[in-house]
């Protein structure tokens, strides 16, 4: 039988564990019971900090999404042109290095759908726009070549999130998902946007 402790970070803790869980096994394979016992909680006080595993699962959205954006905003800060696109491509391959559950969180919310799908998407278009209108403004003053921002950002989405979360089809392709087979991937994307972008 779980301990029960509740200190003023247990709600910190449960969120952490959760997102964990649900980033690396899905929402399906993840039960509170499994939470509490890991934490060495009871179920109760997971559910008096989250009403229900919806609300926790909610809450591991809104955080790793949030965590995400700040980040990509943090490393995109003060640059301009290409080492701007360079500081946030290294960012997001650090997160998906010493934090791959965050963006595992994203890929189960996009596979699941429906509503939490749509909470992503409305959590994720302040970064999408900013992203977008760095790259609008950055073409316009003819520091990167003209090609279609939306269309680049899905591309760059599409390769990170494969190449972070998927490791069944990159063992599938012969890749290992290790640190210097993520550093070789990174520098494939950055080549790819470069040439997209110069």
């Amino acid at each position: 039988m779980a301990v029960t402790v509740d200190t003023p970070d247990t709600r910190t803790r449960i969120l952490a564990e959760a997102i964990d869980a649900f980033g690396t096994r899905g929402y399906a394979a993840v039960s509170l019971d499994d939470l509490a016992e890991v934490l060495g909680v009871r179920k109760q006080t997971v559910l008096y900090h989250f009403g229900s595993k919806a609300e926790l699962f909610e809450a591991t959205i809104d955080s790793a999404i949030g965590d995400l954006g700040q980040t990509l905003i943090a490393a995109g800060t003060g640059r301009t042109g290409w080492p701007a696109v360079e500081a946030v491509v290294h960012a997001v391959f650090r997160i998906a290095v010493r934090q791959p559950a965050r963006l595992g969180i994203l890929r189960e919310v996009m596979r699941l759908g429906g509503e939490w799908s749509a909470r992503a998407t409305r959590a994720m278009e302040p970064t999408i726009a900013r992203a977008r209108l760095f790259l609008s403004l950055e073409m316009r003053r003819g520091h990167m070549r003209q090609t279609d921002p939306n269309l680049l950002l899905v591309s760059a989405y599409s390769t990170v999130m494969g190449v972070a979360t998927e490791v069944e089809v990159l063992r599938a392709v012969g890749i290992e998902p290790n640190l210097r087979e993520a550093v070789r991937r990174r520098r494939e994307l950055l080549k790819f946007l470069e040439a997209a972008l110069r």
